[in-house]
């Protein structure tokens, strides 16, 4: 049997033979030689071809390489639009009332997708592996949460006079699972995390319409309805399709398990498989920018919807007592996980349940580092 050397110079790279590799078996397709042959080139040509290019092409190879960094940087510029888009709500509310509930699923899908395309199947899988962490999350998520969300609801009506409906509604936020926008946030923060957030997410609405309807009654004597199979639709659509769809386009390698077969159809399939990895490479500069545009208007248009009601006088109380509940749980969740695991990724993803807190911990490890 014939061998052939994988060993690429730059010259033999860009200069195979089109009959390369020679006398190949006649069931072979034509169109999987031409895979094979640029899939060597790819594979070991790169790291030479910098000394091909031409000294004055160098600007332009410099000036695209800044371009991809600031791309690639847009994120950290979240906070800055984050807030732009509060104010432009509160100035023009307008602005944000075009972006609706039914953009709402997929803006969050797109988002998901971000994270599956920079993420590996082994990041998850990993993420079951820690039952400890996911459970001390859930704990937190249904215990520690409600329980303030209980006393600041209280406070609402004793201390600032507010009406009913607002305290029932600070209490039965408390008993809500965690939302998918904070999965990025933590993306964000910390890459690695990011699956066992995503993880802990939704594990907890898969069970909410359990665990929902039971504390709402303990806590405001009304049990809450809940629809399952709606819940169900959006952890599919919103979580695990793009999420899913994200990894497919990362495995760069998904074509050789099908590289001997037989079917020239199966072959033609695969060869256009091929153009997965490059696709996800192509795109991946381009999703910061769009993921902070989208999580902008993910943010802006509830607020802009409700506009009326957080520029009341009891608005700015609620508003108060949002950010004491927050920093309460945060504070709680920091200090509780944190006598259980020494593993400060973990004890910080379990105390970040607002997407502001997730932000305000990627700014400090910014200025740390």
């Amino acid at each position: 049997m014939a061998t052939y050397s994988t060993t690429l110079t730059p010259s033999t790279a860009f200069h195979l033979s089109p009959n390369f590799p020679v006398n190949p078996p006649s069931f072979i397709p034509p169109q999987f030689l031409t895979l094979f042959r640029f899939s060597l080139i790819s594979k070991y040509a790169p790291d030479n071809v910098s000394s091909f290019e031409h000294e004055s092409d160098s600007p332009k190879i410099q000036e695209k390489v800044s371009l991809l960094a600031i791309l690639k940087g847009a994120n950290s510029f979240l906070p800055q639009v984050v807030l732009a888009s509060t104010i432009l709500v509160l100035v023009y509310p307008p602005s944000f009332t075009w972006f609706t509930n039914r953009y709402y699923a997929p803006a969050l899908g797109f988002l998901m997708f971000a994270v599956g395309v920079n993420s590996s199947e082994k990041d998850f899988l990993e993420a079951f592996r820690r039952p400890a962490a996911i459970s001390a999350g859930y704990i937190g998520q249904f215990v520690i949460k409600p329980l303030f969300g209980y006393i600041f609801g209280t406070i609402s009506m004793t201390i600032f006079g507010l009406p009913t409906p607002l305290a029932v509604g600070i209490m039965l936020t408390s008993c809500v699972s965690g939302a998918q926008l904070s999965n990025y946030a933590t993306f964000l923060t910390d890459p690695e995390m990011a699956p066992l957030s995503i993880v802990m997410t939704s594990l907890s609405t898969a069970s909410a319409d359990f665990v929902t309807p039971f504390l709402s009654l303990l806590l405001i004597g009304t049990k809450l309805p809940v629809d399952v199979k709606g819940m169900v639709s959006n952890i599919l659509q919103i979580v695990v399709t793009p999420i899913a769809t994200g990894l497919l386009l990362n495995r760069y390698r998904l074509i050789q398990i099908c590289l001997f077969l037989y079917s020239s159809v199966l072959l033609f399939l695969v060869s256009h498989l091929q153009i997965f990895p490059k696709l996800c490479t192509a795109i991946r500069p381009i999703l910061p920018p769009l993921s902070v545009f989208v999580t902008a208007l993910c943010v802006g248009a509830p607020l802009a919807i409700n506009v009326e009601s957080v520029m009341s006088p009891s608005g700015i109380s609620v508003l108060l007592l949002v950010i004491a509940f927050h920093l309460s749980a945060f504070i709680a969740g920091y200090s509780l996980t944190g006598l259980a695991f020494r593993d400060l990724p973990d004890t910080v993803i379990m105390s970040l349940m607002g997407f502001s807190l997730v932000m305000l911990w990627a700014r400090k490890k910014e200025a740390a580092a």
